[in-house]
């Protein structure tokens, strides 16, 4: 069935996204992708944990005066929220539902927006209270590097995410773009799993020393 035949609900496949050839190529270069990313993120995660509380002076807040563990773990819930969403969203995908899939998907973004404006806060927070910047100490470079790096992922996936929405709002789902929405929505799992693993390291092990 070629990509852009008019589809039914009793000719939807049982597996949109990977149905066709083009679609089994794009599986394959992103679980690519996924492995470099995955490297990368070990690397900046081994370069924080080398560099954590390398500060210059006593005057510096350490990871257990810093860190506001309430408001982490509320931005925490609400990108694991946002992950719930996506599943969602990707279930009506695959039952032929574009409107209910655009629906979870506006809500995914929705969540995904609320997490990095309590990150932005967060940034500030810290910034302004404590002067922990990006150049006042190895500490701060290698938190704002791995924090930040997450927080640029988050922001790229939302707009990857809006990108899809409006490009197919009236088109509906066919098996050229059903394979586009699986792929966004299998990275947006990646960078809640990496927040799972940010929030342990940086935060939950910060508080305790």
């Amino acid at each position: 069935m070629h990509a852009e035949e008019k589809l039914t609900y009793e000719t939807w496949p049982a597996e949109p996204e990977r149905s066709t050839l083009e679609a089994k190529n794009k599986f394959l270069g992103f679980w690519l992708f996924l492995g470099g990313e995955t490297v990368l993120f070990a690397s900046l995660f081994a370069t924080y944990l080398a560099l954590k509380d390398k500060v210059p002076s006593a005057e510096h807040a350490l990871a257990k005066d810093l860190y506001d563990l309430p408001l982490t773990f509320v931005a925490t819930m609400l990108l694991l929220t946002s992950s719930l969403t996506s599943v969602y969203a990707m279930y009506h995908m695959k039952n032929f539902n574009s409107q209910k899939m655009m629906l979870w998907l506006g809500v995914t973004v929705a969540l995904g927006l609320g997490f990095l404006c309590l990150e932005i806060y967060e940034f500030n927070h810290y910034v302004h209270e404590f002067g922990h910047t990006f150049t006042s100490s190895a500490f701060g470079s290698a938190f704002y590097t791995l924090v930040g790096f997450h927080g640029a992922h988050v922001t790229f996936g939302l707009g990857w995410i809006l990108a899809l929405m409006f490009r197919n709002y009236k088109r509906g789902l066919n098996l050229y773009n059903a394979p586009k929405f699986y792929v966004a929505s299998l990275y947006w799992h990646f960078i809640d799993v990496v927040w799972v693993f940010i929030f342990t390291v940086v935060y939950l092990m910060g508080m305790v020393g």
